[in-house]
């Protein structure tokens, strides 16, 4: 039996696809695609991704409606009981949001939409979705986001330092993010939540392979 992983919709996210796409490459299983309005989520998942775009357009603030989705209880739910979670670039959004992860994502540093590939460092490579990685290892992932700018207080910083939950940070100053943070994890690490978009890097097509090791990683250890 194949990896049963879903990809949440909310109005306005625009890269379910590109997940979709993504995981169904690497793990050769199509995931489910599960609408935010659903009350209750499939049984028996082993994977559940939170995908970019602009989720209710952002109008009040980048994730904060999304947060509030039916869906998003389950989602609370099912990440309590170490079921792993995903969730990239608006998908981190609703995930501090929603209180899986601290922090909050702020307006980017220059007031500028940023889309390009950038470097990062592999921070952490002992969690689920980081170990096809080294630590320290330099890995490039395209970014497109206006509020990436990673915010949280130093205590929360220092803590995430201290326990290992910066999964990954940008090589050179990217978006303002404090400490340069671009993906961090949760106390029992199975919820991941980053700015850069590793579904965008799993074929040589689309300009690198690096994003393809974070899918294979977790899909190894789900197997």
């Amino acid at each position: 039996m194949g990896l049963r992983a879903a990809v949440i919709t909310f109005p306005g996210s625009n890269c379910d696809r590109d997940m979709a796409v993504a995981l169904e490459q690497v793990s050769g299983t199509a995931p489910l695609r599960i609408w935010h309005g659903d009350a209750a989520l499939p049984d028996r998942l082993d994977l559940i991704a939170l995908p970019g775009g602009f989720s209710y357009g952002d109008y009040l603030r980048s994730g904060a409606m999304a947060a509030t989705s039916p869906i998003m209880r389950a989602v609370v739910e099912a990440a309590g009981r170490g079921v792993p979670v995903l969730g990239v670039c608006n998908g981190f959004q609703v995930l501090t949001e929603a209180g899986l992860l601290p922090g909050a994502l702020l307006r980017n540093a220059g007031q500028t939409f940023i889309c390009r590939t950038v470097p990062l460092t592999v921070e952490n490579s002992r969690s689920l979705f980081t170990a096809g990685y080294s630590t320290g290892q330099q890995i490039r992932i395209p970014v497109a986001h206006h509020d990436g700018n990673y915010f949280a207080d130093e205590d929360t910083l220092d803590r995430l330092e201290g326990e290992g939950r910066v999964a990954f940070r940008y090589v050179q100053t990217c978006n303002g993010s404090q400490r340069d943070i671009a993906g961090v994890l949760n106390e029992a690490g199975n919820v991941l939540g980053m700015m850069p978009h590793p579904e965008r890097a799993v074929e040589d097509d689309h300009g690198g392979t690096d994003g393809r090791a974070l899918f294979e990683a977790a899909i190894r250890q789900l197997a």
